[in-house]
């Protein structure tokens, strides 16, 4: 069988491996089997998005926690980062969460939290999956004298928005400002309006209405286009987007401009700098930033370090180096002085408290950052041979980068996933960067790329 877990968790189609009723109750056993202390019960938090498949998928997690004398705690409906809150909050054992994230309805997923509220190293992922697919169950043991049960945490929200609410200034008030949601129809279709409400905000609601099908579906982080229309309408100050599972947000300004990750991640550093809370001066961002934030840190005088895609990636750089910030371009941004994990809620609150402490428009402290243009290529390959070892694409990377200089950069990497090769290239105008990006994507087709007819 294949690895079951990728760069978050194990996501795959619902009902298809590796996202199998089995291998979900298999989690279960596997999380209480590690939690087992002598003298002590387990308890394991479980919530879940609004996908269709998630209800299932959730009571076969918790089979196999309570089949192992452990307690089964269901927090219901709630963000992925709630999960991580309340496992901390509550001296639970584990949290585990089923989401897809951004993923569309048909897919659905298995992310799970240590007791202390972190995602969990390669290296307690690889000990959960080899319990998992161990042959035969002669490695899980149920406690003795244990019974397991399945509880319910009916406050679990209101928990979690007390939590988001502290981690707004409260020296600051943003009433009477106008913010518009967009909730993706996903898992923060309750607290969302109520945080905002809560602070005094004049709110306005879009996609909050989920059916167990619609998740995702042409609204949320990946498909802001609903969202900038309405912030224009309503003219508000300010519209977020947050994805299904709410760990990630994309910020709309009062103009209709869209601003991804690393706008957000230049925002919140300079401020963060400005008042003396950019731990060792770092921020914490991925391969994947635009190179418009290498020139702004630059010029903030911010040092950074570049990480592997995925934000359990930049999370164990933040926590090395004792960084305050950190994220990607796709919104999933980390404020380690508030939590442990992205939180989209959190990200939107301290983008409203940069607008309020700096008394500017989004547009405004945007202007901090000049995007670079961007130009990205996936490639289907028949093979993943090391990219450096195959000189003619070797020699198209070398020739784009001497003529770019430091206007620009080219990432060259295989998906971690499927059978692509990304070629990304960032250049000083359009026209240079779409024609550089096709010159070593030419590069990577001659020589590693299928053929027409797939050999």
């Amino acid at each position: 069988m294949k690895k079951l877990f990728g760069t978050d968790g194990i996501r795959g189609v619902a009902n298809e491996y590796p996202m199998t009723m089995e291998i979900a109750l298999g989690v279960g056993r596997a999380i209480a089997h590690l939690s087992k202390k002598k003298g002590h019960s387990p308890r394991i938090i479980i919530g879940k998005d609004t996908r269709l498949s998630g209800s299932v998928f959730e009571e076969a997690v918790a089979d196999g926690v309570c089949s192992m004398g452990a307690a089964a705690v269901s927090a219901g409906v709630i963000p992925t980062p709630a999960i991580a809150f309340l496992v901390k909050n509550m001296s639970a054992d584990a949290g585990v969460v089923i989401s897809a994230s951004h993923n569309p309805t048909q897919d659905n997923g298995i992310k799970i939290f240590s007791s202390e509220g972190f995602k969990l190293s390669d290296e307690k992922e690889k000990q959960i999956e080899e319990l998992i697919l161990a042959a035969g169950d002669h490695k899980l043991s149920a406690m003795s004298g244990n019974k397991g049960k399945l509880l319910h945490l009916d406050k679990a929200s209101d928990l979690y928005v007390d939590f988001l609410k502290k981690t707004f200034p409260p020296n600051l008030n943003p009433a009477g400002m106008k913010v518009v949601l967009d909730c993706s129809n996903g898992a923060t279709y309750k607290v969302a309006p109520v945080l905002f409400s809560g602070l005094g905000c004049s709110v306005a609601t879009i996609f909050n209405h989920p059916d167990g099908r619609n998740i995702n579906l042409n609204c949320g982080s990946q498909h802001p286009e609903a969202l900038i229309d309405e912030v224009l309408r309503q003219k508000a100050s300010v519209g977020f987007a947050f994805d299904g599972d709410g760990d990630r947000v994309i910020c709309v300004d009062e103009k209709g401009n869209v601003l991804t990750g690393d706008r957000i991640l230049a925002i919140c550093s300079a401020l963060l700098k400005k008042e003396g809370q950019l731990t060792n001066n770092m921020v914490v961002r991925t391969v994947m930033s635009n190179f418009g934030l290498t020139v702004t840190l630059k010029k903030l005088g911010i040092e950074s370090i570049l990480t592997d895609v995925g934000d359990r990636y930049v999370l164990e750089e933040m926590r090395k180096r004792d960084a305050a910030i950190g994220g990607e371009d796709s919104g999933h941004i980390i404020f380690l002085q508030h939590h442990t994990t992205g939180d989209g809620l959190i990200t939107a609150l301290q983008v409203l408290a940069a607008m309020k402490k700096e008394g500017k428009t989004l547009s405004e402290l945007a202007a901090i950052m000049t995007v670079f243009p961007q130009m990205l290529i996936n490639l289907e390959v028949k093979k993943k041979p090391k990219i450096e070892s195959v000189s003619e694409i070797m020699a198209a990377i070398k020739e784009v980068e001497e003529k770019l200089g430091n206007k620009g950069r080219v990432l060259v990497r295989y998906s971690g996933t499927q059978n692509l090769c990304r070629i990304m290239v960032e250049g000083p105008n359009k026209e240079e960067t779409e024609k550089y990006c096709r010159r070593i994507a030419a590069a990577v087709k001659k020589n590693i790329g299928l053929n027409k007819t797939g050999t």
